[in-house]
C-alpha cells in the first residue's frame, strides 16, 4: 500500500500531521507494507528564493493580525503541538521560500532517507529556530541523515529537481489540494489536514479491507 503526502517543512500542522499519522502507522497491521512517499506543497511560493523575513510580520500581514492575536495563535499551535509530543519554539522564526528544501527531499527520496529528512527539517525550523531558506542553511542538516552534502550541494546547484518539485506542485493542483497537510492514501483515499490518529488509522484499515475483498479465491 501507497501513502502520498504533500506537505512543506515550514507548515506547522504538517509536522503536527506526520506525527498523527506515524501514531496511526504504528497501530496498523500492515504498516511494514506501507510505502511512504513525500510530495511538494509551497506555502509562500512567491517568497523571493534565499530572502528571508520576519514569520509574525508575514502572518500580521498575511491575516491582517495584531501583534497579539499573533502570538495568541503561537500559543496555541504550539500547546497543539505538545500534545502529539513536538516541541514548538516559533518565537522569532523567519520564512521565504522552501523550493530547495524540497529539491532535497526528492534528492533524499532516491536516496531511501526521504522521510528522515523532512523529520529534519521540520525539527530544525519548528524545534531549533533554524532557517530552511538558503542552501548554507539546509547543506549541513543533509549530514544528518546521511546524504553526501556535495551531491547536494550539486543538486541545488544544477536545480536538478526543480521538475518534479514542479511536478509535485502541479499534481497537487490537479487533485484540488489547496492546504497542508494532504494524504492520499492507496490511490483512493484522501484525507486533508492533521486528523486524529484514529481517523488514518480507520482509512489505513478500510484501504487494507478493499484489498483483502479484491483477492481472488484460492
Amino acid at each position: 500500500m501507497r501513502v502520498d503526502v504533500w506537505s512543506d517543512p515550514v507548515c506547522p500542522w504538517c509536522y503536527i500531521g506526520k506525527r498523527r499519522f506515524e501514531h496511526a502507522l504504528a497501530q496498523f497491521d500492515g504498516r511494514d507494507r506501507v510505502e511512504l512517499v513525500h510530495h511538494s506543497f509551497q506555502l509562500n511560493p512567491a517568497a523571493t528564493p534565499g530572502v528571508t523575513s520576519s514569520r509574525r510580520e508575514m502572518l500580521m500581514r498575511k491575516y491582517r493580525l495584531s501583534p497579539q492575536q499573533v502570538d495568541d495563535m503561537d500559543a496555541r499551535m504550539t500547546a497543539t503541538a505538545a500534545a502529539d509530543g513536538l516541541e514548538y519554539h516559533l518565537d522569532g522564526t523567519v520564512t521565504g521560500n522552501t523550493f530547495d528544501a524540497h529539491q532535497l527531499l526528492h534528492l533524499a527520496r532516491e536516496r531511501d532517507v526521504q522521510d528522515a529528512l523532512l523529520e529534519r527539517l521540520y525539527r530544525a525550523y519548528f524545534t531549533e529556530r533554524r532557517s530552511l531558506f538558503d542552501a548554507p542553511s539546509l547543506l549541513p542538516l543533509v549530514d544528518d541523515v546521511g546524504l553526501d552534502r556535495g551531491e547536494a550541494e550539486a543538486a541545488l546547484r544544477d536545480r536538478r529537481y526543480a521538475d518534479a518539485v514542479a511536478a509535485d506542485i502541479d499534481a497537487a493542483r490537479r487533485l484540488g489540494v489547496t492546504g497542508v497537510p494532504f494524504f492520499v492514501i492507496d490511490n483512493r483515499f484522501a484525507l486533508s489536514g492533521a486528523q486524529p490518529p484514529e481517523t488514518f488509522l480507520a482509512a489505513l484499515n478500510q484501504a487494507a479491507g478493499t484489498h483483502a475483498h479484491a483477492r481472488p479465491a484460492s
